[in-house]
């Protein structure tokens, strides 16, 4: 994919890399993982979201359609199959409660919008953080943005579930990033496949491959494993991925605590949630148990 659509750009985020940053979020992903805390980021198309919390019900909107594709009877306001994303209700809907997902951004425009945050990277050990979806789907635009960035002397760095081809991202990203937050969810393959929508095999090629380069003095690599209650916080699942992870010579991951809050977002986006709403999925993350998760790496010799 060559222009990918962007989804926002996030400043003053602490939780996407080292320091102050802003982080852009990509549109479209390889994977189709049923905990997606973005699932609007999943399709590289455009998408119109609902938000009915913020809906006045003064139904401008549904004359604005000519596909009269909204209707109050529907479950989710919109049937999506009658749909043409001309965006028309969109721009009449005077509350926001329709609102367009996924636009086309100039890279100079990117570029321009976080520079207004240069001084916060400069100070904090910040910068600018390319995460999705999936920056990876449009290698050619993500390279181009981060060698805008690093011209304006900042840091970059990608977070990546790690389904690209690698030789490519060899060319075009690598040698404009200073990070590299790698995604590592699911060791069994079968696993892997039925709950992220693809096999794993590519994944563990390229960690093995960036890792190998990052010991002989190569760019920052990082894995990183979220919590999800039941499928991969097992001991089993963590325990795979700490083997994997040794034979690698890995010192240092990160375990990310788990949040059902895509689970709203599906609904403002017609998604039929996968699980049903007593499911594990529905839970937050529990302390006490993440701490135990994190033990397993800890006895391993990998810091977390």
């Amino acid at each position: 994919m060559k222009t990918p659509l962007i989804l926002e750009i996030k400043g003053n985020s602490l939780d996407d890399g080292p320091g102050i940053r802003s982080v852009v979020f990509f549109k479209g992903c390889p994977l189709s993982c049923v905990w997606c805390h973005n699932p609007e980021s999943k399709s590289l198309k455009a998408e119109i979201a609902f938000d009915a919390e913020q809906c006045v019900a003064c139904d401008s909107c549904l004359s604005y359609c000519p596909e009269e594709a909204l209707s109050r009877e529907l479950p989710h306001f919109i049937d999506r199959a009658r749909c043409s994303l001309c965006f028309a209700c969109v721009d009449v809907c005077p509350s926001g409660a329709l609102s367009r997902v996924g636009t086309s951004t100039p890279i100079e425009a990117i570029v321009q919008t976080v520079l207004k945050d240069k001084l916060f990277f400069n100070n904090s050990g910040g910068g600018v953080t390319l995460s999705g979806g999936e920056p990876t789907l449009a290698m050619g635009y993500a390279g181009d943005l981060l060698k805008a960035l690093k011209r304006e002397g900042i840091h970059t760095l990608v977070e990546t579930c790690g389904l690209f081809d690698l030789e490519t991202f060899d060319q075009t990203l690598y040698p404009f990033a200073d990070t590299i937050y790698f995604d590592i969810k699911l060791m069994d393959a079968a696993a892997h496949r039925q709950y992220c929508g693809a096999p794993n095999a590519v994944i563990l090629n390229n960690f093995r491959h960036l890792h190998r380069r990052f010991l002989e003095g190569g760019i920052e690599i990082l894995p990183r494993t979220p919590l999800i209650p039941g499928i991969t916080d097992t001991r089993e699942n963590l325990e795979a991925i700490v083997e994997f992870l040794k034979t690698c010579e890995v010192t240092r991951a990160e375990l990310l605590e788990y949040h059902p809050l895509w689970r709203e977002k599906n609904r403002k986006l017609g998604i039929p949630n996968p699980e049903n709403e007593n499911s594990d999925l529905e839970l937050f993350s529990n302390q006490e148990h993440q701490a135990a998760c994190q033990q397993i790496f800890l006895d391993a010799g990998i810091h977390v």
